[in-house]
């Protein structure tokens, strides 16, 4: 997300955010990124940790090295520490050259462990160890290795419940949880819905080289209405199977995927029915008020009804 808000404090590397709780995060992220300490970030999947982990990186003193990711969503433990630590040549069958892992990768900069609930307990211990005194070694190899990195996790799992359960172990959630980020769901923050989906739909327009699109009222409400379970990344996915879709210069209710437009159908019939009641109620009201010369006492009592109730309706219709 390259998009700029009004505010100093809407956009994060390429994280946008107009609420209170994003503001909030973007500073905290601010003052941690200074400070070159161990960071887990948490929340569901689909809010952009890894985005606020590159942030992370990019506002920080290390911004000029390399940031380095990998995702240990379920892989054996093997091929995770093959992938984190490398091996030498001749370590197994098949390793016919030597190959650096990501922490060597890293070294000078940032490394980010995505899903780290996932890591094996095996690869924990080993973890630990690096965390402990930044050395490891390479498969098949004794010689020790050193590196200067920063470790950024994120996971969309309770780390500590999985610490009562013994699928994690409780040492590294402490070296782990130095500081935390947690971004929350975007059902949690639907003010920034539009700006979200305005900035996806004007993306996606220049990247598949279509004339400008906007959406139309009834599609922003679908959207805005939605409880988005996928959060950013769902929203991303939707509106670009919008642009793809939609015939015309305007996105339209019926160009978005059933669960949305079926229920955005029965809200807008239900508004449509409240708005009717709305208006013919004051309708009403005006032409009794008009009739009685403006005197609330007698157009009550052409209305029958109470002079309080009146009073209120005249001020309700007035919001």
């Amino acid at each position: 997300m390259n998009e700029i808000g009004d505010h100093p404090n809407d956009q994060l590397g390429t994280l946008i955010g107009v609420s209170k709780a994003m503001h909030h995060l973007f500073a905290l992220a601010r003052r941690v990124a200074a400070c070159d300490v161990t960071v887990l970030i948490t929340g569901e999947t689909g809010t952009g940790k890894e985005l606020l982990a590159r942030a992370v990186h990019h506002l920080s003193s290390r911004g000029v090295g390399p940031f380095v990711a990998f995702s240990c969503a379920n892989l054996p433990e093997t091929l995770v520490d093959d992938e984190l630590f490398g091996h030498e040549r001749g370590a197994f069958t098949g390793a016919a050259v030597a190959r650096r892992g990501r922490f060597e990768a890293a070294d000078g900069g940032s490394l980010f462990l995505d899903e780290i609930g996932d890591l094996p307990l095996g690869s924990q211990a080993k973890l630990l160890r690096v965390l402990q005194d930044r050395s490891f070694e390479r498969l098949g190899s004794n010689n020790t290795l050193r590196v200067n990195i920063r470790l950024l996790c994120a996971t969309h799992r309770d780390l500590m419940e999985m610490v009562g359960l013994g699928a994690f172990r409780e040492d590294l959630y402490y070296r782990l949880n130095v500081t935390e980020l947690h971004l929350p769901p975007l059902r949690d923050r639907r003010e920034e819905i539009g700006l979200l989906a305005r900035h996806f739909l004007q993306r996606f327009t220049e990247q598949f080289g279509k004339a400008p699109m906007h959406f139309s009222g009834g599609a922003l409400c679908a959207l805005e209405e939605h409880n988005w379970p996928g959060n950013v990344r769902q929203l991303e996915n939707v509106v670009q199977r919008a642009v793809v879709l939609a015939e015309g210069s305007t996105i339209e209710v019926g160009d978005l995927p059933t669960g949305l437009s079926g229920a955005i159908r029965q809200l807008l019939i239900a508004h449509s029915y409240d708005s009717e009641v709305r208006e013919f109620k004051r309708r009403l009201v005006r032409r009794a008020l008009e009739e009685c010369g403006g005197n609330k006492t007698e157009t009550a009592r052409a209305l029958h009804v109470a002079r309080g109730y009146l009073h209120r309706l005249i001020n309700e219709l007035r919001r």
